[in-house]
């Protein structure tokens, strides 16, 4: 197989410009560096050994840039943590709330893909999206349709859409990337396993980042094969899908692995379940999902420290002053 080499010995902040500028670190962004590579290669018994190289026993990793803020707007009723409340109209008016807020994107999807969510027939999920997209369309900001089938994939960028986010990285519709081969827009690959139903019984790795990161790839390959050229492509880990607790911690913390695709990264992590098993732990079990903002500011702050590019989140407002905070901090002299 492959190696996957990924950054390592991560640094940010005033730590990282001095390593830069002496020459024992490479940038990984404006905020970030690294001091080393990992090269990680699976071996014929099926373990996966790895080693620390040299600065330049690779090439540069993609610059991240200044994070994202995706905002999103779930047109469903019964998503996780805000099903019912912006169906129709009140979907395009918490499309200009969330850009007022500060949203450089917005994620817009008629389909809940939470643990066991059942499917949706195409016709509803384009009569749920494809309005409030066409309504958000003056905005003027970037608009992801959040789907894994191609017919609705074709509505919504006919309605105004510029991103597709498919969470079965183009393995759920077997036309999704014919077509996607022939519309010029970035496309969300996501990681996960089985479907919405299914993921969630006994999700099982033997070495979590590398069996992620090896899977991605595979999606990537299959999209470029299918036509999709491979600067479009943007990954995600998939948190929460096909994961345990422990499987999402461990993945954020070792989010700086995926760069091993050299392609941006978009991390989302709002208000999942994981936040509220780990933090109501001491109160004796979850919470719920509106009261999961602090965790989830934690955790999407953590995944800039290892690079993500793009954050999904339901509450923009807060995520906006809290990466304002990373930036001044690990960028700019307070």
């Amino acid at each position: 197989m492959t190696p996957q080499i990924s950054p390592a010995g991560l640094l940010r902040g005033e730590d990282a410009r001095r390593m830069v500028a002496a020459g024992l670190a490479l940038p990984l962004g404006a905020a970030l560096a690294h001091g080393h590579h990992e090269e990680a290669v699976r071996g014929p018994d099926g373990t996966v050994a790895r080693r620390l190289l040299p600065l330049d026993a690779a090439p540069a990793y993609p610059d991240p840039g200044p994070p994202r803020i995706m905002g999103i707007v779930n047109t469903t009723p019964d998503s996780f943590s805000d099903g019912g409340r912006f169906l129709g109209r009140a979907g395009i008016e918490q499309a200009e709330r969330l850009v007022a807020a500060g949203a450089h994107i917005l994620d817009i999807g008629g389909e809940s893909t939470r643990p066991g969510a059942a499917e949706v027939s195409i016709a509803e999920e384009i009569d749920r999206v494809c309005p409030v997209i066409a309504g958000a369309k003056a905005l003027g900001v970037p608009i992801s349709v959040d789907t894994r089938k191609a017919a609705v994939m074709k509505a919504a960028l006919a309605a105004g859409a510029t991103i597709v986010n498919d969470v079965s990285a183009l393995g759920h519709d077997p036309e999704a990337a014919p077509f996607l081969a022939t519309a010029d827009c970035p496309v969300v690959l996501m990681h996960a396993r089985g479907t919405p139903a299914t993921m969630q019984q006994a999700p099982r790795y033997d070495d979590l980042r590398f069996e992620v990161v090896a899977e991605l790839a595979a999606a990537c390959a299959r999209a470029v094969a299918a036509g999709i050229a491979r600067h479009r492509l943007i990954v995600d880990p998939g948190i929460g899908f096909a994961k345990t607790v422990a499987h999402n911690a461990a993945l954020v913390d070792g989010l700086h692995a995926l760069h091993a695709l050299r392609l941006p990264i978009l991390l989302g992590v709002s208000r999942k379940s994981f936040i509220g098993r780990i933090a109501g732990n001491r109160g004796g079990g979850d919470m719920p999902a509106d009261a999961r903002l602090p965790g989830s500011l934690a955790v999407a702050l953590m995944g800039l420290d290892r690079g993500a590019a793009i954050l999904r989140v339901h509450d923009v407002a807060e995520t906006v002053q809290a990466v304002k905070l990373w930036a001044a901090l690990a960028i700019s002299d307070v």
